[in-house]
């Protein structure tokens, strides 16, 4: 489908601005996002020097060694990676973009798909589930900035890493430049940038910088990197280019110098490895985490930082999160701020989503992308959640002085006098503030340590870290109208409301922690709740608060010659409880802030509850409406206004469980003799399921021979990817299965028997025509990370068959989704369905099946057997709540697997042979939320077995605004 006649309309001011851009292309050709001048003493050295052609007017985006320069402002980029196409739901894509933005976030990676919008060679589709200028409209309205990545290659274990399945069939090595894939793949970014140049910042965007490639490390070519960044300069694209190098390894190119050399070259660090299963004990396997500088003249770039891990060894993704969780996160994320002093970060992942359909790259992922990531699969909020909150927001906090650091020499770093405990430190050379990072020396210590840290000018500070722990303490700080000389705590947010400063800071629960503040004379110090010690030190000026980090304790001080300022100083988890607005207001309680903003003496928030609770605002405003609607709220000693929410409406889903609502049917007809072949696409040369135009899902095989009376039996060989299998069938009676070749078997040195499978024939007399049936199951495509093309390029489907003992032919025909690349379901697109003849006749669909013979459902299937599952059902959810649902069966069958589709759409593959997973998740969009919905399964049964139909379960229940 032609993105000409899908998409939608262009913003006007981006739309000429992009007709300008490329017009000043063809005449001048673009230059990249030119590096900044070094930062100098005096303060004009911060202004942008633009540029160049396509500049739009007030909006600029450059960079220098330290930061990012938006509009000429020094920027951190904190940000998260976001898959819009593992949430088939646009509506939802708010819900998230909006998690992000509240966690502190500013800033998104996405991802673009060519598998994902080209079925066939020419064809692409920006609509629907695919339209990714919504996207981007719903980025810059949520308020962050946009990395863009549309590879051509992006590999995020999806199906043939992001590259369509029809590639195959192109000559020409992929990620090279090869003139076959050349042609192709500036097909794809022609169609993709012509999305993406509209969208930049220059043009009034969220775009600031366009990455190309993706971890580019072998068997490389350094014209193809080149030429890629030519044709983004051509089509338009201004703001900096970045590519996200690999492993640190000191055998990969940087990018950051010759030819294909780009503007910012980033890292991706992984060093909590994939081991979920070992969650306890594994601890920084795969470096130290510290993202190197590759290029003198460009910011630190930590383009991939682990926030997640896929579950390689069936762990679950939980355990997963473990690996990667708080702990993981204060330890790795803080050292490598103040080691590497990277001012660009973005996490992997932020939301990890749902492979539906044949999403994922089958060696690596199962249905679930969840990543034990801070957002669930079901959109819901973790601990980990918390953490990247209070990073995230002292980030923001304190990007002024971040933004423009040095590592201070190794005499000027505090010291501790415990030498189980080491510090860092990082200076701003034109504010003085100081940022020293305390952790073991020995990263995984488990003890609870403690010292004092001589800062060498008569200031000691007690300090106390646990193992696995790792603080950012401030000294030498100003902000608003305070300067903070020292703490032992941490900074989460500060702020300025109704004339005075507000700052939240946090430690571990019933650690001690003590506060020094700067003042001219003497100021009031008056603690509203909790306790705390105050003492003042008129030599110095020193205001000095020692207390224990329990529940929230408030002092507000006044006088001393600064503003007003409420101190808060709470434990990590009373700090989680805190949000702030990108407008600065500061507001505790909520399940979820979306935004809060003050007009004239109203506060207005927009938030989520998950069960009734108070709500306080650090405001002086006199009002507050939550979600549109006036609340009755009071005022505290502390100047906030305090309310009390309601929470959800209680959910009550109707049972699924029960056979007596199913209706089954036979899905295996293809498996009878006499089946009528007739119009399926004749195997003559070959027998690889890409040849013939069906890439994804199952695939039916069905082939004849004249027998001899001498076969001995007949041997197959399939390729399926990792958790496939081929079933096998002559005359109708079912023969048995066989798993099915995997990705190692296109290593070197390529394995001629891959997915080998020998079965007994019944007896056929000489003459007798017999009728073989397969079914293989194709699970998705290799990725293309060593870009040799062996590996993207191993086929899919049989791949050899012979009748040993006997000269006898088989003739083959193939069968696969209906319509092979011209989609019978453009709505859903290529990776939806596959060849079952549930699939092609669409008993997947919500409409009632044309054909089948539908029955009462039963418990049983019998071995060979695919049975047709159906049923509907209306969830009724309560309006105005956020209501997420998942299908739950027991623990994964041996003897069967399942395919279900909600609606129409495959939202998942159930199995002991598929992966451990229990829950799925019903994308909201996709599920009808006052409305009637269908569910079909699809069981493929290896062996007899019992079947055990899923519930319906909530996962997460709130009033949302």
């Amino acid at each position: 489908m032609h993105p000409h006649a899908t998409r939608r309309r262009a913003r006007p001011r981006r739309l000429l601005a992009s007709l300008l851009a490329l017009a000043a292309a063809a005449c001048l050709g673009l230059a990249s996002g030119a590096p900044a001048p070094e930062a100098a003493p005096a303060p004009a050295a911060r202004a942008d020097t633009g540029t160049g052609p396509g500049t739009g007017p007030g909006h600029t985006v450059s960079y220098d060694r330290y930061s990012l320069l938006i509009d000429g402002e020094r920027t951190l980029l904190q940000g998260a990676e976001f898959h819009y196409f593992r949430l088939p739901s646009p509506d939802t894509w708010r819900d998230v973009l909006e998690k992000y933005k509240a966690a502190g976030f500013n800033t998104v990676s996405l991802y673009f798909h060519w598998g994902y919008h080209s079925p066939k060679r020419g064809v692409y589709d920006f609509t629907g589930v695919r339209d990714v200028d919504r996207l981007l409209d719903v980025v810059e309205d949520v308020g962050l900035y946009a990395v863009v990545r549309p590879g051509p290659y992006i590999n995020a274990e999806t199906s043939g890493g992001g590259l369509p399945a029809w590639l195959k069939n192109v000559e020409g090595r992929a990620r090279s430049s090869d003139a076959g894939y050349t042609a192709a793949y500036r097909e794809w970014l022609t169609e993709i940038n012509r999305i993406i140049v509209p969208h930049q910042h220059t043009r009034g965007g969220p775009v600031v910088l366009y990455n190309v490639e993706n971890e580019y490390a072998q068997n490389t070519d350094a014209q193809y990197m080149q030429d890629l960044q030519d044709l983004a300069y051509a089509q338009g694209v201004d703001v900096p280019i970045t590519h996200n190098q690999c492993c640190q390894a000191s055998w990969t190119p940087t990018w950051a110098e010759g030819l294909g050399a780009v503007d910012i070259p980033g890292l991706d660090d992984y060093p909590q490895s994939f081991e979920c299963q070992d969650a306890d004990t594994v601890w920084g396997p795969w470096g130290d985490g510290i993202t190197r500088r590759l290029k003198d003249d460009a910011p630190v770039y930590a383009a991939e930082y682990q926030a997640g891990a896929i579950d390689l060894n069936n762990a679950g993704y939980e355990a997963c999160r473990q690996l990667t969780g708080p702990a993981y996160m204060k330890y790795f994320y803080k050292s490598n701020l103040i080691f590497s002093g990277a001012t660009l970060f973005s996490y992997y992942m932020g939301f990890g989503g749902t492979n539906w359909g044949y999403l994922a790259q089958p060696n690596d992922v199962y249905t679930s992308y969840d990543y034990g990531a801070m957002i669930t699969e079901d959109r819901q909020l973790t601990e980990k959640y918390d953490e990247f909150k209070l990073q995230s927001h002292f980030l923001r906090a304190a990007s002024r002085h971040l933004t423009e650091t040095d590592a201070a020499a190794p005499s000027e770093v505090p010291a501790p006098d415990n030498p189980a405990l080491e510090t860092a430190s990082r200076v701003n050379p034109r504010t003085g503030a100081r940022f020293t990072l305390l952790r073991h020396a020995d990263p995984p210590a488990t003890t609870d340590d403690s010292a004092v840290l001589d800062y060498g000018d008569g200031r000691r500070l007690p300090v106390r870290v646990d193992g696995r722990d790792a603080k950012v303490l401030l000294s030498d700080y100003p902000f608003g109208g305070q300067r903070l000389a020292l703490s032992s705590s941490e900074l989460m947010t500060h702020t300025r409301t109704g004339g005075r400063d507000v700052a939240l800071l946090y430690g571990r629960e019933g650690e001690a922690g003590r506060t020094v503040l700067e003042y001219g004379s003497r100021p009031k110090a008056e603690v509203l709740a909790g306790d705390a010690d105050v003492s003042y030190a008129a030599g110095r000026g020193e205001l000095t608060l020692d207390y224990v980090h329990e529940g929230l304790t408030r002092v507000r001080i006044t006088g001393g010659g600064r503003p007003p300022l409420l101190l808060l100083l709470g434990t990590d988890a009373t700090a989680a409880e805190f949000w702030q607005s990108a407008d600065g207001v500061l507001v505790r309680g909520t399940d979820l802030l979306r935004d809060a903003r003050v007009r004239g003496r109203t506060a207005r928030l927009r938030a989520d509850t998950g069960e009734p609770g108070g709500v306080e605002v650090f405001t002086d405003a006199r009002r507050l409406t939550v979600n549109g609607a006036p609340v009755r709220a009071r005022r505290t000693a502390s100047g906030s206004l305090t309310a009390f929410l309601p929470g959800p409406r209680p959910v009550r889903l109707p049972e699924l469980s029960e056979p007596a609502r199913w209706r089954q049917a036979a899905g295996a007809p293809e498996t009878d003799p006499g089946f009528d072949d007739s119009r399926w696409r004749a195997a003559e040369h070959t027998l690889h399921a890409d040849d013939h135009g069906f890439h994804h899902g199952s695939l039916w095989y069905r082939g004849r021979f004249t027998a001899t009376g001498d076969e001995t039996g007949l041997k197959l060989n399939a390729i399926t990817g990792r958790r496939g299998i081929y079933q096998v069938w002559a005359d109708g009676r079912y023969l048995g299965s066989a798993q099915g070749g995997v990705q190692a078997d296109s290593d070197p040195p390529v394995n001629e028997d891959p997915g080998p499978g020998t079965f007994t024939l019944p007896d056929a007399a000489p003459g007798e025509e017999v009728v073989v049936s397969v079914l293989v199951q194709n699970m998705g495509h290799n990725d293309d990370w060593i870009a040799d093309d062996t590996r993207f390029k191993q086929p899919r489907g049989l791949v050899r068959a012979e009748l040993p003992g006997s000269g006898a032919d088989i003739s083959w025909k193939i069968q696969g989704a209906r319509g092979g690349e011209d989609l019978a379901d453009r709505k859903r697109g290529p990776l939806n369905t596959g060849g079952l003849y549930g699939e092609r006749h669409g008993w997947h669909l919500p409409h009632p099946p044309a054909s089948g013979d539908w029955r009462r459902a039963g418990p049983d299937v019998a071995a060979g057997t695919v049975s047709w599952y159906r049923t509907t059902f209306r969830p009724d959810l309560p309006r105005g709540q956020d209501t997420a649902l998942a299908l739950r069966f027991g623990e994964p069958p041996a003897g069967h697997r399942v395919l279900m589709y909600l609606n129409g759409w495959n939202v998942g593959q159930y199995g002991a042979g598929v992966g451990p997973q229990r829950d799925f998740t019903l994308p909201a969009g996709l599920l009808r939320a006052d409305g009637r919905n269908t569910l079909a399964l699809a069981v493929v049964a290896e062996d007899d077995s019992a079947v055990r139909l899923p519930s319906l379960v909530v996962k997460g229940n709130h009033r949302t605004g």
